[in-house]
């Protein structure tokens, strides 16, 4: 491989690890803001969105569908802290984790923190840039979803 070749390669991987790293910040920030359509375009076609108790979909407009049911009504009532990515590329392919932390408006207007968990995904290249195809959602504090009545609202 030659100088020039190791040196696409190394810039193409790092703008695919900013990429990647983009999805997470606009996925964080389409949920929060109520903007379901273009939440749903960060999924490829096939793409599977697992999010325990508040469901399953399959495809951008199921995912759609389901964000705007289950959080349509709360949009502007919680925030999302996406953290500590770890991305491991393998051609137009990664699999990543992330960790996440959702911050409400808590009981006497003091800021509270309901739950923290992991997302565990696979990514993939597609025409339109990287996209995910599958993200399963964990919820690891408190250990199980918290209903926003438990959260004292």
């Amino acid at each position: 491989m030659s100088t020039d070749d190791k040196t696409q390669a190394r810039l193409r991987r790092l703008e695919d690890l900013e990429e990647i790293r983009n999805l997470f910040i606009d996925y964080g920030y389409y949920l929060d803001h109520g903007k379901f359509a273009d939440y749903a375009s960060l999924f490829a076609e096939d793409a599977e969105l697992l999010l325990g108790p508040m469901g399953r979909a399959k495809g951008p407009a199921a995912i759609e569908e389901m964000m705007q049911r289950t959080l349509g009504a709360r949009v502007g009532t919680s925030y999302h802290v996406i953290a500590n990515p770890i991305i491991r590329l393998d051609g137009d392919r990664a699999t990543t984790n992330v960790s996440w932390v959702v911050v409400v408006m808590g009981k006497e207007g003091k800021p509270a923190l309901p739950m923290i968990g992991h997302h565990a995904d696979i990514v993939v290249r597609t025409a339109e840039g990287w996209k995910f195809a599958r993200r399963e959602g964990h919820v690891d504090l408190p250990g199980k979803f918290v209903s926003p009545e438990e959260q004292g609202r």
